[in-house]
């Protein structure tokens, strides 16, 4: 259940929004990286303190990714870095979190800087950041006390019957947990192909690849990352050539190439960008070109890695 009470908070005074709601007021719509940003924090951590929470669980957590929305431009490590390790080891779904990181985590997405998540405690206290520097906080508590406090900060808090951003739990993307059964699978599919190729989206629009062998499953199995989408492909082509020549004449596609040290790379080309992307991959070891749409994307196999007990909590 989510919690009873919801508040959305937000720099835009009430009085300034026309018959249909729409604020027309002089406030700007991204972060002023100063004051009223503070504010924002303050006041989430207002609503935290009144609900006896001090820690919070990341959910469902993205980073930009082809395409940004946000109002400002992402940066480098996407407003993580000094929260998580550069390969954001840490940030993942299920991973709990003090209050004080939290509210950073709130800070780099009033920013816009590429990372977004929901913060919550279970049917306890909810946290989601929307467009345009609205907030909102759930509690399983009015929290009297921290919206007078968020006034006192000089923004406004209004109640809501539920976050606009609240978690869609009907049917997750993929159910299918990657379990004994699916690790039979892979061996399978191993043992007649001799290699395969294995997406591990750790985050939603982050991937890490790895090419698997019969010798390698086991390293590769146990360095992946905690409730991460797993997607097995069949393997790189060594003829990077024939990859290039039966690129679709419109378009974009995902291209994949392993560089002589064995790393795998990976971006969005379109037609546009084939010479150059011919030139990028001179002397790659393999190739292979995925389309973008899911409708088209057909892998192998496909499943989410559940926790250490079996149970698949992942909300993908």
């Amino acid at each position: 259940m989510p919690p009873a009470f919801v508040h959305q908070i937000t720099k835009y005074d009430p009085a300034d929004r026309d018959a249909r709601g729409h604020y027309i007021g002089a406030e700007d719509t991204v972060s002023d990286h100063g004051p009223v940003e503070a504010a924002y924090l303050a006041a989430v951590a207002a609503f935290a303190e009144a609900s006896d929470v001090d820690r919070l669980e990341i959910r469902e957590p993205a980073v930009t990714g082809f395409v940004h929305f946000g109002a400002e431009p992402p940066i480098e490590g996407y407003g993580l870095g000094g929260l998580f390790s550069p390969d954001l080891t840490g940030y993942h779904d299920g991973a709990e979190v003090s209050l004080p990181v939290a509210l950073e985590l709130v800070r780099a997405m009033l920013r816009g800087n590429g990372a977004w998540c929901r913060l919550e405690v279970s049917d306890v206290f909810t946290v989601h950041v929307g467009w345009d520097q609205y907030v909102y906080v759930g509690s399983d508590r009015p929290c009297a006390d921290a919206v007078a406090r968020t006034k006192e900060l000089g923004l406004f808090p209004e109640p809501m019957t539920t976050s606009p951003y609240a978690a869609e739990l009907d049917e997750p993307d993929v159910t299918e947990a990657a379990d004994e059964g699916f690790w039979a699978c892979v061996r399978t599919e191993l043992a007649s192909r001799q290699t395969l190729l294995l997406e591990e989206a750790y985050v939603r629009n982050a991937a890490r690849w790895h090419r698997l062998t019969a010798d390698n499953l086991d390293p590769v199995r146990a360095g992946l990352g905690p409730r991460a989408v797993l997607t097995v492909w069949p393997d790189l082509s060594p003829d990077v050539g024939a990859v290039l020549a039966a690129l679709p004449e419109e378009g974009s596609v995902e291209f994949l190439w392993e560089a002589q040290d064995g790393t795998i790379s990976h971006a969005i080309v379109d037609d546009t960008e084939y010479q150059e992307l011919a030139a990028m991959v001179a002397g790659t070891r393999a190739a292979c070109a995925l389309p973008l749409y899911a409708d088209e994307r057909q892998p192998l196999l496909c499943a989410v890695l559940p926790d250490s007990d079996g149970v698949l909590r992942a909300r993908w």
